[in-house]
């Protein structure tokens, strides 16, 4: 662990972590039983029409998409989590330099340093095409 990250500085992230793991946690089991519920509704009584489906389907994979962002979150503060465990919190994953205290912080399941990320992101950028 980097001398710029105190102790105390360490466990306050850890408390963030954990709590906002929980916090995803609990939002994850309150998507999947609506959905379920949702689910049920649509087996008990059928679609009144084809506009109705697709908003229905709509609704069902937004739905679905917030899971998935909040299982991916929850990933990542896992991985941060186990960072801090091992020891190796605030180590950026690219140049193995130390992440700045302020931005872990902000974002305590960031991985990389602002340089790296900034370089990070401008070399996995994907173009944005219309498709049909």
């Amino acid at each position: 662990m980097f001398q710029s990250l105190t102790e105390r500085q360490i466990a306050t992230i850890r408390r963030r972590l954990e709590q906002r793991f929980t916090h995803l946690r609990e939002l994850v089991r309150e998507e999947l039983l609506r959905a379920d519920e949702e689910a049920y509704r649509e087996l008990a009584g059928a679609v009144a029409d084809p506009g109705d489906e697709s908003t229905a389907d709509l609704l069902a994979d937004i739905n679905l998409a917030v899971i998935s962002n909040h299982i991916n979150e929850i990933r990542d503060v896992e991985a941060a989590l186990m960072r801090v465990a091992t020891g190796v919190y605030g180590e950026c994953v690219d140049c193995e330099g130390e992440i700045d205290v302020t931005r872990l912080e902000v974002h305590p399941t960031a991985l990389r340093c602002r340089d790296c990320q900034a370089r990070y992101e401008s070399s996995h950028v994907q173009a944005r095409h219309a498709t049909l």
